[in-house]
């Protein structure tokens, strides 16, 4: 048991530095949506998807904050679709609804906690990486 234990911890390792290699150009083009006047949280949101897989993250936004959340897979923009959504699942934002936009400006006037999904536009990828930033504005 303890062996098949170690053997799945070292594919998990495997996989997550797989994830991290196929996910470096998508992340450095995807850090160029948050310009000069947003400082990035420092975290990359990354996951591998297939099909109509979902990613989720959860995230807190303080008030009186202004947000860029960049939003990228594939070789070119408009590829990963994300939605924003309050803990009542209440939809706050789709960039569907913005032609795919990579990247959104949020205004908090409060402090909320979020879920953020994203997904690929099935019409454009089948599989990929998915990686998301998040900045705060200066």
């Amino acid at each position: 048991m303890n062996r098949i234990l170690i053997a799945l911890s070292f594919l998990a390792l495997g996989l997550g530095s797989q994830a991290q290699t196929l996910c470096q150009p998508i992340a450095t083009r995807c850090e160029q949506h948050i310009t000069a006047s947003y400082i990035p949280d420092g975290q990359f949101y990354r996951a591998l998807l297939q099909g109509e897989e979902m990613a989720e993250f959860n995230l807190t936004l303080f008030g009186g904050t202004t947000y860029r959340v960049a939003a990228c897979s594939g070789d070119s923009d408009g590829i990963l679709l994300f939605n924003v959504f309050d803990q009542e699942r209440n939809l706050l934002f789709s960039n569907r609804d913005n032609h795919n936009a990579p990247y959104w400006d949020l205004v908090v006037a409060s402090t909320l906690d979020v879920i953020v999904e994203a997904q690929l536009d099935p019409s454009k990828a089948g599989s990929g990486c998915a990686v998301m930033l998040i900045g705060f504005k200066r």
